[in-house]
C-alpha cells in the first residue's frame, strides 16, 4: 500500500482488491477450515469406530472361551460375531469374527454356512493379504469336504508364491489322497515337506512324514533260500531213520 500517495487512494485500492479477490479468498479460507475440521472429525470418528470394534471383538473372544467351558451358549457367540460383521464390516475384526463363525460351522457339520462365511471374508480382505491366504486354504478344505474337489484344487493352484505354500501343498496332498490319486498326493506331500524344511530347517514334521511313509511302497522281503543252504532235516524224521551199518573190515 506504500505505493499510493494518499490515504484515500489506499482505501480505494483496498476496495478494488476486495471486490476482485475478497470473495474467493473467503471461500478458500472457509473450505480450508471445513476440510481441517472435517479431517479431524473423521479421524476422531474412525478411532472411535476402531475402539468399538476392538471392544466388541474382545467380548467375542471372552464368549468363545466361556462357550468352550460350557459357561456361555454358542448362540451368544454367534450373535456377537454377527453384530461385529454388521456394525464394523470394514474392519479386520469383522473378518476374524467370520473366520470364527466358519470354524464353528465346520464343527457343527454345516459346510454350507462355513463356505458362506469364508467367501464373505474373501470379499472384504485385501487380495494377497495374510488373512486372504489363510481363508483360501480353509475354503479349499471346506469345498473338498463338500465334494467339490476340483474347485478346491483350483483355489490352491491359483495361490502360488505365498508364505503358506507348504500348507497349501499339504492340503493338495490330502485332497488328492481322498481322490485316490496316490502318486500325485505323494508329490504334493514331498513338496510340502521340502518347502517347510526350507523355511524352518529344525522344524519337526511328523504328520507329513507319516503320510509320506504310508504312500511309499515297502519292498517285499525275498523268501528264496540260498542254493548252498539245504533244508535241515527235522529231528523227528532223523530219529526214525534206520541206522547206517558200519562197513565190515
Amino acid at each position: 500500500m506504500d505505493t499510493y500517495g494518499t490515504e484515500e487512494e489506499q482505501v480505494e485500492a483496498l476496495k478494488r482488491w476486495w471486490q476482485e479477490n475478497g470473495r474467493s479468498t473467503v471461500i478458500a479460507i472457509v473450505l480450508a477450515l471445513v476440510a481441517g475440521f472435517g479431517w479431524q472429525g473423521w479421524q476422531s470418528y474412525d478411532e472411535t469406530q476402531q475402539q468399538e470394534a476392538s471392544d466388541l471383538y474382545q467380548s467375542l473372544l471372552q464368549a468363545m472361551s466361556g462357550a468352550q467351558q460350557g459357561e456361555v451358549e454358542a448362540s451368544a457367540v454367534i450373535e456377537l460375531a454377527d453384530q461385529l460383521k454388521q456394525t464394523h464390516m470394514g474392519s479386520t475384526y469383522a473378518q476374524f469374527a467370520a473366520l470364527h463363525l466358519a470354524r464353528m460351522a465346520v464343527e457343527n457339520d454345516d459346510l454350507a454356512r462355513a463356505e458362506a462365511e469364508l467367501r464373505w471374508v474373501l470379499s472384504k480382505a485385501g487380495k494377497g493379504s495374510d488373512i486372504a491366504r489363510v481363508t483360501e486354504l480353509r475354503l479349499a478344505r471346506v469345498l473338498a469336504a463338500s465334494g467339490d474337489s476340483d474347485q478346491a484344487l483350483s483355489i490352491l493352484a491359483s495361490a502360488s508364491d505365498n508364505p503358506y505354500q507348504a500348507s497349501y501343498e499339504a492340503a493338495k496332498g490330502d485332497i488328492l489322497m481322498g481322490l485316490g490319486q496316490e502318486a500325485e498326493a505323494r508329490e504334493a506331500y514331498t513338496r510340502a515337506r521340502n518347502l517347510a524344511a526350507a523355511e524352518a530347517p529344525q522344524a519337526s514334521l511328523p504328520m507329513l512324514e507319516q503320510k509320506l511313509q504310508s504312500l511309499n511302497p515297502v519292498p517285499e522281503r525275498s523268501l528264496e533260500m540260498p542254493e548252498a543252504a539245504a533244508p535241515a532235516q527235522p529231528e523227528a524224521v532223523a530219529a526214525d531213520a534206520p541206522a547206517v551199518p558200519a562197513e565190515e573190515g
